[in-house]
């Protein structure tokens, strides 16, 4: 479903990403780990297209993210069909950014009807099944201010949900959560995990990678060290560096 080849990113003179090269199978869920600044969040960004590549080739489904090839060069995508593309990507951030002055199921309706022009009785009726499946059906009408922060981290997955996208990433959903609220998101991801949606996770929950990711990657300063089985490195780390990094979370 995603296939990055040998990705690179720079903001200036500092590099981000260095080489990256990994796949992601159609129902898997990989869970990225990393300290701060390995690059983790940007190459979700650019999966997503929020920042361009310098080099490599980015993938989803086959198509390249961003470009068209035509004779070996690349175009880029106009900006119609960019958002066409992003909208296949469900993208779950670490502060929600939920629209405040928008009920909940405003938020979730205003991206189907507005760049997939589903009609608005169809958009609520999906909705509404997706806010029951993450426990928050009798949220509909309350505001963004009204919720927790763990409802609404229910929501924004919601709401990439009703999207329909071919792959959800999410970026660290539960560091900005107070410890008791993480367990709740997560198990709505982990649930996600049981229904074959394929999954990019950023996260330091080992727990929940354990439970629920069926590889793991590790990354330190924009490389990909260490991909395996999600159990197998957690329990039995080959790299160095993915020992000492594990130590500190365990």
């Amino acid at each position: 479903m995603v296939h990055a080849d040998q990705v690179h990113k720079s903001y200036g003179d500092t590099p981000i990403l260095n080489g990256v090269t990994l796949t992601v199978e159609r129902g898997e869920t990989v869970c990225l780990m990393g300290p701060s600044g390995s690059g983790k969040s940007t190459f979700l960004r650019c999966i997503h297209n929020l920042e361009t590549i310098d080099a490599g080739r980015i993938r989803l489904d086959g198509d390249l993210v961003g470009y068209r090839e035509t004779g070996g060069r690349l175009q880029q995508l106009s900006g119609k069909d960019i958002c066409r593309q992003r909208s296949q990507i469900g993208m779950v951030f670490q502060h929600f950014n939920l629209f405040p002055h928008m009920s909940v199921l405003e938020n979730i309706t205003a991206a189907p009807i507005r760049v997939k022009g589903i009609k608005p009785t169809d958009a609520e009726q999906t909705a509404r099944k997706l806010l029951k499946s993450v426990g928050l059906a009798a949220k509909a009408d309350s505001y963004p201010r009204q919720l927790s922060g763990g409802q609404q981290q229910r929501v924004a997955i919601a709401r990439a949900l009703a999207m329909g996208p071919k792959v959800m990433l999410f970026d660290e959903p539960t560091s900005a959560l107070d410890p008791e609220l993480v367990g709740e998101v997560l198990a709505v991801i982990r649930d996600l995990a049981h229904t074959g949606m394929t999954m990019i996770v950023v996260t330091h929950e080992t727990g929940f990678a354990r439970e629920a990711g069926d590889s793991l990657v590790f990354m330190d300063q924009g490389r990909v060290l260490e991909y395996g089985p999600a159990r197998d490195v957690i329990a039995h780390p080959k790299h160095e560096r993915t020992r000492e990094f594990l130590s500190t979370i365990l």
